[in-house]
């Protein structure tokens, strides 16, 4: 999605390096028992879209973690492929556009 410049997804950014450092961190602080790699996020929440490494079987899953919610409360969706995710971030898009923020 970098390389074909896919990176604004209205209300949807994929979280450069330096984000992506400090989005991890602080999920690992909030979240010990879950094993995230964050890629984006959601601008008008605290929504975080998450490969979940526990699951180390083919595809990771990726989780949608509320940010900052109280542990066992920050799962918000799970969508079983990057794929998914994308498909969903565009609808998000397309809602986005269509009813502003």
């Amino acid at each position: 999605m970098v390389e074909l410049e896919l990176t604004q997804l209205e209300p949807w950014y994929f979280l450069g390096a330096e984000e992506l450092s400090l989005v991890r961190a602080g999920l690992v602080a909030r979240y010990p028992l879950r094993d995230l790699l964050p890629f984006a996020r959601r601008q008008d929440s605290d929504d975080v879209a998450c490969f979940d490494l526990e699951a180390r079987r083919g595809d990771p899953s990726v989780l949608l973690i509320h940010d900052h919610a109280e542990p066992g409360w920050e799962l918000g969706g799970e969508l079983a492929s990057f794929w998914d995710w994308f498909r969903q971030a565009v609808e998000d898009l397309i809602t986005w556009s269509e009813e502003g923020p």
